[in-house]
């Protein structure tokens, strides 16, 4: 049986695919009897919408596989702690197990600003697993960041 490591790395290669299309990398999993049913990165870009989460993605595309909106016997492995807009989806879908990567303090619901995964006047609520190659997931992003500004300090000389 594999463990949360090994899930969160296979999240990791989806964050990797998001950051090749320009992307912010971040990638989620989610699985279902210790097998991976979805997979999903980043596309707010590509596809111009704000909606275009890798959870949001990933949990659309496991809706379909498991044929229906419930997914009460799955994890969600995501490199980035949940938005305010993922965390309602996974409320709204009844995931029960979250286990994220690296905490966002600037917009992460599921434990930084707020926690929207186990606000207990909803009538669901998932468990949070936090860190897990929090390093790794975080260097992802702060790589791409610094790229990103570099790029754009070079193109205003």
């Amino acid at each position: 049986m594999a463990n949360d490591e090994y899930y969160m790395k296979l999240a990791i290669e989806e964050a990797k695919k998001a950051q090749k299309l320009g992307e912010v990398p971040i990638g989620a999993i989610i699985v279902k009897n210790n097998e991976v049913i979805a997979s999903a990165h980043n596309l707010r870009e590509t596809a111009q919408l704000p909606t275009a989460h890798a959870e949001h993605i990933a949990i659309e595309r496991a809706s379909k596989v498991v044929g229906s909106w419930r997914l009460e016997e799955c994890k969600l492995y995501v490199t980035l702690e949940p938005c305010v807009m993922c965390a309602g989806a996974i409320v709204m879908s009844r995931i029960p197990k979250v286990v994220y990567g690296a905490t966002d303090p600037k917009g992460g619901c599921s434990g930084s600003l707020m926690n929207l995964l186990e606000e207990s006047q909803f009538n669901h609520r998932a468990e949070i697993v936090k860190g897990v190659l929090e390093q790794e997931c975080g260097d992802l992003l702060r790589n791409f960041f610094r790229e990103l500004r570099l790029k754009k300090s070079k193109a205003n000389m």
